[in-house]
């Protein structure tokens, strides 16, 4: 258990500190949608749902906050947040290509790190890294174990949603 925290934490730490800057630019493009009359749009795959559930269902629930389905029809005003485990996703890229080819601003967030490789990435107007490229810890066989992609992704969520709240709290006074 000692073990596990100790990792958990570092994880937490390193994505606190490595990628601060692009959590608060993903914060400010999302606030883009919140000020104005445009929605905020969740776009999770898999067990990063987890985080829409929480969005939506939260005691302070996130601001301008909808739910993308393939069917929304999009305007300038929006901004779509994709939350993934993986980059490499063909829905997730699908979705990626179609919001960027519609001049959608977006944001994501992936486990991978940003990189010329990473086609995800260079699509995404921001693009926050979960910092998870294996499992925490190891195994009695050598391989490793605890892939905490969506509790990453939490913190992530969080964070962002701290840094849209000040945000938009500045600019009502």
């Amino acid at each position: 258990m000692k073990m596990l925290t100790t990792q958990l934490s570092g994880l937490i730490q390193k994505i606190a500190t490595s990628e601060e800057e692009n959590i608060e630019e993903t914060a400010r493009l999302l606030a883009q949608a919140a000020a104005r009359e445009g929605f905020i749009y969740f776009a999770t795959f898999g067990e990063m749902e987890s985080i829409t559930v929480n969005a939506k269902y939260a005691a302070e629930s996130f601001p301008s906050m909808k739910i993308w389905t393939a069917d929304k029809q999009l305007t300038s005003a929006d901004r779509v947040w994709i939350i993934a485990r993986s980059s490499k996703d063909i829905d997730v890229l699908a979705l990626a290509k179609q919001l960027h080819d519609a001049f959608i601003p977006f944001s994501v967030t992936a486990a991978e790190p940003a990189s010329d490789e990473n086609e995800l990435s260079n699509l995404a107007y921001t693009y926050v890294s979960l910092k998870l490229a294996k499992g925490l810890l190891p195994a009695e066989d050598g391989s490793r174990i605890v892939l905490p992609y969506a509790l990453s992704a939490m913190f992530v969520y969080e964070a962002v949603k701290m840094k849209l709240d000040e945000m938009l709290i500045g600019e009502e006074d």
